[in-house]
This record gives structure tokens, C-alpha cells and sequence, in this order.
């Protein structure tokens, strides 16, 4: 008789897996096409198209944060000053209307004590519309203007020269055949023994325009007529300066000059502010906004579409919002304390 061999008495389940045990997890069996589940390449592309679906998630977030920042600056007053202190002057939703033409809708702006404000934008924007309601020419229909912290109703521009704002526009108002002190103290002349005081008229001029450090003008007794657009420029803001004002505005002070009349006036506007003084600068001109700003407001078709530093803005992005109203260009600006965000947003803009 012969015995079975060795494989033949190999039980039936020799070479196979042994059979999971209760609870545990049956194991993978080999796909019968031959494909592997695990393929790399496979793998990596589901991954990049899951990635790139992300993305285009997190770009449509960031979009829509931009504009909610963009619609809360637009709903609320811009904080003046990073250090928290009380604005020299604040617009609340100002608004102006001529009849039917909506010429300001719910402008909010904030002018803090010695700095530059550089209001730009296009022809048509509302510029001179605000620094005239501003200065008292023009009543705001709608909104609150706050000096110093207390709201006031400019109904005359002698409201707002007793305030202490002085507005130099354009065409600087001076009157050519007078000389330097006959203009600087035009409407105010000091009168001593019922005759004007022509030595202290004298004396008050040559120190005002020392410390504006004008040292170009010959004698404060040249008439205006004879001067440069540069010292022209000076002597008007000297008068203003002359009657205490807390607020010059500059209604284009460059326009039209040279670029040494230019540096002029340039500097003027610096040494205003080194001297506490708050200043407003209308121009068209960007290099000069550049050169003397601390902060910019742009306006667009009646609206303020955008405040904020100096440092948040390049010359593109505040061409891009004096024309679209909205740009993606602006800086990051640098963190500060909450209380230099204006509310419902992450920054000035």
C-alpha cells in the first residue's frame, strides 16, 4: 500500500490567507483588470484638481472681504489719526444738491491736526463743491460738519475764518497794485489813533513770512504785481497763517508754475504742517501729492471712494479710483491700534 505524499495530505486551505478573525477588516483583494488603486499619477492629479478648486475658493472669499471693507468704509466716518485723538475737522454724510443734480452723496472725511490731506480726482468729482462748503460758501444740504469735536453750521465764510479755516484758491485773491503788508492784512488793518499802524502791519508781516522761512521776496513793501507765481503763492498763504487759521486749504497751488516756483510751494505746505498746522491740497498733479501728502481722499462723481495714508496708495491705484472708483493696487497699510480702523473694516480703504 502506498502512502499519500506530502502534498497530497497538505489540508485543503494550505497557501491560502488565513480567514479574518471576528472584528477584523477583510483584506484587498487583487483587481482582476490588473489596475492599482494606488497609482501615483493618478493620485497626484485628483489632488492638484482638489488644490486648484480651493484656490479659486479662497480668491472668491478675498474678493468679496475687499468689497464688504470697500461698502463699510463708504457707510461710515473715517477715524482721523492713528494715536485716537479728535479730528481737527470731520464730514458725516455730507451731501449738497443744485436743484436736481446730486453734486455730494454721504461724504465722510476726517482732517487731523498738522497733516497734509491731498483731495484728488477728476474734473466733475465735487472737489470745489466741498472745499466750498467747507469754507462756508455753500451750506451742506444734508450731514454734519464737527469742528474741534462739535458739529457747526457754516452759513457764511466769515463763520469758518472765525473758526480758523482759510481757504486760498485759485486765483489767490490778491490785489495786484497793493504790496505784501497792504494784502496781508487787507480788511483787517490794525488802526492806532484813528491811523492805520503801518509800523506794526510792517513789523507782523516780515515775522510771519520769517517763519514760513519766504526768504525770496525782496521787501514786504514790493507790490503783489511784480512777484512769481511761487511768492504770490506764499504771501496768500501767509495772510492766512497771518490770521491764526488752524485749516489752510490749497485750491490747486500748483498749477501753472514752474518746477522751482513749484518747490516753493511745496515746501510752504511742509513747514504749515510742521507747525501744527492742518492743510487740504487740491491738485490734479500726483507727484506733488506724492511728495507732501500724509493721507489721500478721493472723490468720484460726488462720493468719497476711498481714505486712507499716504503709504497705502501708489499714482496707479488713485488714477484707478478717480476713474473706476475701485482698484486692486492699494498697499497693505501697517497694523495699527483698533482704534485707527474705521468700523466694519480691516483698514482705511
Amino acid at each position: 500500500m502506498t502512502n499519500p505524499s506530502a502534498d497530497d495530505a497538505r489540508p485543503a486551505t494550505a497557501g491560502r490567507a488565513p480567514a479574518p478573525g471576528p472584528g477584523q477588516p477583510e483584506p484587498a483583494r487583487p483587481d482582476p483588470a490588473g489596475a492599482d488603486p494606488a497609482d501615483p499619477a493618478e493620485s497626484a492629479a485628483v489632488q492638484a484638481e482638489a488644490a486648484a478648486a480651493q484656490a479659486e475658493t479662497a480668491a472668491v472669499k478675498a474678493e468679496a472681504a475687499a468689497a464688504q471693507a470697500e461698502t463699510a468704509f463708504a457707510q461710515a466716518p473715517v477715524t482721523a489719526a492713528a494715536n485716537g485723538e479728535q479730528p481737527l475737522l470731520r464730514l458725516v454724510g455730507v451731501g449738497k444738491n443744485f436743484g436736481p443734480v446730486r453734486a455730494l452723496t454721504d461724504v465722510n472725511l476726517d482732517v487731523p491736526v498738522g497733516q497734509v490731506t491731498a483731495l484728488v480726482g477728476d474734473n466733475g468729482a465735487g472737489k470745489s463743491t466741498l472745499i466750498k462748503t467747507i469754507a462756508g460758501i455753500w451750506t451742506q444740504d444734508h450731514g454734519e460738519i464737527l469742528w474741534e469735536g462739535k458739529p457747526v453750521r457754516l452759513h457764511s465764510p466769515k463763520d469758518a475764518t472765525d473758526l480758523g479755516i482759510a481757504t486760498v484758491y485759485q486765483d489767490l485773491a490778491l490785489a495786484d497794485n497793493l504790496d505784501i503788508v497792504q494784502n496781508m492784512f487787507l480788511g483787517r488793518e490794525p488802526v492806532r489813533h484813528l491811523v492805520l499802524d503801518e509800523t506794526t502791519m510792517e513789523k507782523d508781516a516780515k515775522r510771519t513770512l520769517a517763519d514760513l522761512s519766504v526768504v525770496t521776496v525782496r521787501s514786504v513793501r514790493q507790490p503783489v504785481g511784480s512777484l512769481s507765481g511761487g511768492q504770490r503763492q506764499a504771501v496768500a498763504v501767509a495772510r492766512a497763517v497771518l490770521r491764526q487759521a488752524k485749516l489752510v486749504i490749497l485750491d490747486e497751488p500748483t498749477a501753472a508754475l514752474g518746477v522751482t516756483q513749484t518747490q516753493v510751494v511745496l515746501d510752504l505746505i511742509r513747514r504749515l504742517r510742521d507747525q501744527g498746522i492742518a492743510v487740504i491740497v487740491i491738485s490734479h498733479n500726483l507727484n506733488d501729492v506724492q511728495a507732501v501728502a500724509d493721507r489721500v481722499a478721493v472723490l468720484r462723481l460726488g462720493q468719497m471712494v476711498s481714505v486712507g495714508p499716504l503709504a497705502q496708495y501708489d499714482s496707479q491705484s488713485i488714477v484707478d479710483l478717480m476713474t473706476t472708483g475701485t482698484t486692486r493696487r492699494l498697499v497693505a497699510a501697517p497694523a495699527g491700534p483698533p482704534s485707527a480702523q474705521p468700523p466694519g473694516s480691516s483698514s482705511e480703504h
